[in-house]
């Protein structure tokens, strides 16, 4: 069993998931907007990747629906129009613990540091945080924010970042989180074990974790 003087987590799907359900939030999305639907839930995770850094939410969701709408073959120009609408009917602070996430934040607490690095904005990401009743439990918090030369994950800067404030070394530090290509990679490359939380959306990716969590119920068995 490792001990680590520094844990991070993510935050969406790993510590949080939203409850309002997917499909029925695009669908509704696109009928406000009065288009036919052209993606789903899945194509719009898949287009991730490959958009580029942007300071907001709208910014990131206007790239996201005009990604996946040239993947569709539609013209990207009605993102801005989808855009409106999703936000509109999407609600941040519509999000839960998943399944033993908040017994693995008080574990994790009770062993040392606890940071989190989240590729979202401040200020959405913060709301999830209030309604999850935990905006105080971590001893650094890490948003997206490129204006203060914080690029999201898998980019070092965040986890740099967080490192350095509580004054660990990599090495001493794990990452939990979802994502292989944002989470994983992002700590690999930066020398902090990583613990991969498998969601059921697939793998998206071949980096290696250190470990993989099939949920947050076996997470004691890695710290």
């Amino acid at each position: 069993m490792a001990a680590y003087d520094a844990i991070y987590f993510d935050l969406d799907n790993t510590l949080c998931e939203p409850t309002q359900d997917a499909s029925t939030l695009l669908e509704r999305t696109f009928q406000r907007a009065g288009l036919e639907q052209f993606c789903t839930p899945a194509d719009l995770r898949a287009a991730v990747p490959a958009l580029p850094t942007v300071e907001t939410d709208r910014e990131f969701y206007e790239h996201l629906f005009a990604e996946v709408a040239e993947r569709a073959n539609v013209d990207p120009s009605v993102s801005s129009r989808l855009t409106d609408w999703y936000l509109e009917v999407r609600d941040p602070t519509a999000v839960d613990f998943r399944p033993r996430a908040a017994a693995a934040l008080e574990s994790a607490r009770d062993r040392g540091h606890v940071g989190l690095i989240t590729n979202g904005g401040r200020s959405t990401q913060t709301k999830k945080l209030r309604a999850l009743g935990i905006e105080n439990a971590f001893d650094v918090r890490v948003f997206t924010e490129p204006s203060e030369g914080i690029y999201p994950k898998p980019n070092a800067a965040p986890f740099e970042y967080a490192l350095a404030t509580l004054d660990v070394e990599p090495n001493a530090a794990i990452h939990v989180g979802d994502s292989l290509h944002a989470d994983v990679a992002g700590a690999n490359a930066m020398g902090l074990d990583s613990a991969w939380v498998d969601t059921g959306n697939g793998r998206g990716g071949d980096q290696q974790p250190t470990y993989e969590l099939s949920s947050l119920e076996t997470f004691d068995r890695i710290v």
